[in-house]
């Protein structure tokens, strides 16, 4: 579903983007910031084991429930930022993002390498901003 108030560009100039927009233009009245989710169930435990493609799948099946939790979906987000502790290995965390969000076009993003993350074997983290109209 094509959302009226996001455009998503990338530019000619710059290098090609695999996995994301260079640039998301957001038009809308109410801007949502989600916090960042991890691969964590309800109970919270961590799904995916040492499995990076697994533990983004989860959690950006929590970013999913949040967004639908304030009536928005992955065709909202105008921007993603997303901590690893495996930030080569964008490809990998690129196709579990495509296999959750069906391959539509994807937001600005930002992947940020850390040492660590709120619990222990935690490998990402992803947070979220998306605009309603």
């Amino acid at each position: 579903m094509a959302n009226a108030s996001r455009q998503l560009l990338s530019p000619e100039e710059l290098h090609p983007s695999p996995g994301f927009s260079h640039i998301a233009v957001a038009r809308g009245s109410t801007t949502v910031y989600l916090a960042g989710q991890g691969a964590l169930e309800r109970d919270f435990t961590l799904a995916g084991a040492a499995d990076l493609a697994a533990q983004t799948r989860r959690a950006m099946q929590n970013v999913g429930a949040a967004l639908r939790a304030v009536g928005a979906d992955f065709d909202d987000v105008v921007r993603r930022t997303i901590y690893t502790t495996r930030p080569t290995e964008f490809e990998v965390i690129a196709a579990a993002i495509d296999e959750v969000t069906g391959g539509g076009a994807q937001p600005a993003q930002t992947i940020v390498g850390v040492t660590g993350l709120a619990l222990p074997g935690m490998l990402i983290e992803i947070e979220v901003t998306a605009v309603l109209e």
